[in-house]
């Protein structure tokens, strides 16, 4: 019964001193009523799940990453990498021929 009463003193009581936050790690600023990283906070016990308060993360475990992202960035635009390559190789074929057409015309 002594440990279940420290640790709600521990926990439920403002310390005086910076501590660290139990559900992050983070350093917890004295008098703070949640954690700066996670947000866990007397009220929460500082939980592990205050970090998804906000995020409309329903279940953390459920969280499609590629769907938000689908959803966040909209859809990928078409990349055009393939005509600068065409084009890189086009001028360098003009510049060998100009090249050769010259030699051609110097031995004549």
């Amino acid at each position: 019964m002594a440990l279940l009463a420290s640790w709600r003193l521990f926990f439920f009581a403002m310390p005086d001193e910076d501590f660290i936050c139990p559900a992050c790690g983070a350093e917890v600023p004295a008098k703070a009523k949640a954690c700066p990283e996670c947000g866990s906070d007397e009220k929460t016990g500082w939980s592990d799940n205050t970090i998804y308060e906000g995020t409309g993360i329903e279940d953390p475990e459920e969280f499609d990453y590629e769907d938000w992202k689908r959803r966040e960035h909209g859809r990928r635009k078409p990349s055009v990498g393939w005509v600068w390559w065409l084009v890189g190789v086009a001028l360098f074929i003009f510049f060998l021929w100009a090249f050769v057409l010259k030699r051609i015309l110097e031995a004549l």
